[in-house]
């Protein structure tokens, strides 16, 4: 592979640019319009500043990987890509649209690859133009850091272009985790209950946050706790992939917490948007409760 698509120049696309680029690939990145892609180009090129400032990269190697990065309006130049990557917000009428859009200029080897943390692959295949050549391509935040990518066939994904894409996450330098087609996948279905019954005990008053924290990192042995973790992983992203587990199993286990809606109605997010259950606004996190 020579030529990666990125769609989404969020967060997670752009370290998933990153990442691609910094391995050699050339890197086309879009979203809603160009100014966005541009954007998310020039973080890419602070990033970058910052690992070169602590001696992580050499000042060429930064330099050559912001160069393979083009920011592009929209879908058209990615004819030529070897694999399209989708890496919008964890809502399914948004990724709909963007394959089927992308899935016109997809070329006829290409493989398109969806950035989805729970939404079942084998129905988001249903909306592109070859089911076999569609796959799941699972990052984690933030993408140069962390070691891990879920690949997750669908039922209808060929065996070869499986392959394809392991030795693709591996070029990449990441680990492996090869994950069937249920909901959540492996990761997500493991930590989002964790999570999301860390919420219910918060809710229900059973300790504070700050002892909810302190319990998991020291008890288990977690490098953060759930509620930290939370906040960082977004908390409308955390209660975008408990509603698709839910809808899609029906199993009570995943239902919500109510204060984890609360949280997401009131706009309180995580560290994105400065306040989750953490408060982000001095120089550490300050419990909210």
């Amino acid at each position: 592979m020579q030529t990666i698509g990125v769609i989404g120049a969020g967060q997670m696309g752009s370290g998933i640019a990153q990442t691609i680029a910094q391995n050699g690939l050339k890197v086309l990145l879009t979203d809603r319009d160009l100014a966005i892609a541009e954007q998310s180009r020039a973080g890419i090129e602070r990033a970058l500043g910052k690992l070169v400032a602590k001696s992580k990269i050499e000042v060429a190697d930064a330099e050559a990987a912001l160069a393979r990065i083009e920011a592009v309006g929209d879908v058209g130049p990615m004819a030529d890509a070897d694999m399209i990557i989708e890496a919008a917000t964890e809502k399914e009428e948004i990724k709909q649209a963007i394959f089927e859009n992308a899935g016109k200029v997809l070329s006829q080897d290409a493989i398109m690859a969806s950035n989805t943390s729970s939404i079942p692959i084998t129905r988001m295949a249903n909306w592109t133009p070859d089911a076999g050549r569609f796959i799941g391509l699972h990052f984690f935040n933030p993408v140069p850091v962390m070691g891990l990518i879920e690949v997750i066939p669908g039922l209808a994904t060929d065996k070869a272009v499986t392959d394809r894409t392991i030795a693709f996450a591996k070029r990449l330098g990441k680990e492996v985790v090869l994950s069937q087609d249920e909901p959540g996948f492996v990761v997500n279905r493991i930590l989002l209950p964790m999570i999301n019954e860390a919420v219910f005990v918060l809710g229900q008053s059973t300790a504070s946050m700050e002892d909810i924290d302190l319990g998991c990192r020291l008890g288990l042995n977690h490098p953060m706790g759930p509620l930290q973790l939370a906040d960082f992983v977004g908390l409308d992203t955390c209660l975008d992939i408990l509603r698709v587990i839910y809808r899609t199993t029906r199993d009570s286990k995943y239902r919500p917490a109510p204060l984890l809606v609360k949280y997401v109605e009131a706009g309180w997010l995580g560290r994105k948007t400065g306040r989750g259950f953490y408060d982000y606004s001095g120089d550490a996190p300050v419990p909210t409760r």
